[in-house]
């Protein structure tokens, strides 16, 4: 049997804390025992102690990174008294797809598009950078991945144009992502009523609003003009935007490849 990741015990564990945390003030409050012992047994890593271990690494994280705090009032102010933070709840409103709960952000993200190697590389160690609340980095990398998905659909484009000897857009060959971008909306822009309509409200409502969202806060952390942090609300933005951008990309190649000839 193939041991669990660390990103499989990070997300049993917050299953085990959204089923055990209080939804009403006569609810049990969160101890950590019942917490680990649920998490463990999901894990089956009773007797073993490298996974007892591990287990306890992703716990200390949680409280390291601001997704629990310990005590549950100043009655009971230290373990195994523990809450839920603010950070905690927002998780645990989407866990099934939260960036915070990496395996789940994952299968939701290649359940909704495919990405190329790329794109995969990068938006995995944004993941790990966002869990590890260095928002400036996750910035970046999510960033990186929806550029890797701009240039993968612009040389798509290219090769069609050039391969049906089609005028090409003005700059969509440039190296610069935000001229590449430009182009490719003007492109779009001029052929959109060839679109099936579903595809067209899509491109019209989402691409440019996804594209800038994701592109303002990668300047943001990579130009930077202040000593402020990136708010962790806007990686998070960026983060739940991404799956939807790439499923935009997705039908916007698809519909290229068929129609571009």
């Amino acid at each position: 049997m193939t041991p669990p990741t660390a990103l499989n015990i990070r997300e049993t564990l917050l299953r085990a804390i959204e089923e055990q945390s209080p939804r009403s003030p006569i609810d049990s409050s969160l101890q950590s025992g019942s917490i680990l012992q649920a998490a463990a047994r999901a894990l089956g890593a009773a007797f073993n102690t490298e996974l007892e271990q591990a287990l306890l690494t992703q716990w200390h994280e949680l409280f390291r990174t601001g997704y629990l705090a310990w005590g549950f009032n100043i009655a009971n102010p230290n373990p195994p008294f523990c809450h839920v933070t603010d950070r905690g709840r927002a998780a645990l409103e989407r866990l099934s797809h939260d960036p915070a709960n990496p395996s789940g952000y994952l299968r939701h993200l290649n359940s909704a598009a495919h990405l190329n190697p790329v794109a995969t590389s990068y938006i995995s160690e944004a993941l790990d950078c966002y869990v590890s609340s260095s928002h400036k980095a996750a910035a970046v990398m999510v960033g990186a991945a929806a550029e890797s998905l701009v240039i993968e659909l612009r040389d798509l484009l290219l090769e069609r144009l050039r391969s049906a000897d089609q005028t090409l857009p003005r700059n969509l060959d440039d190296w610069r992502v935000k001229t590449i971008l430009n182009s490719l909306r003007s492109y779009f822009d001029s052929v959109q009523r060839q679109f099936p309509e579903k595809l067209r409200e899509e491109y019209e409502s989402y691409w440019s609003a996804f594209t800038q969202q994701i592109r303002a806060t990668r300047n943001e952390a990579g130009h930077p003009t202040s000593v402020q942090p990136i708010e962790p609300e806007a990686v998070h933005a960026s983060l739940l935007i991404f799956p939807e951008l790439a499923k935009l990309a997705n039908k916007l190649r698809d519909w290229v490849a068929t129609n571009v000839r």
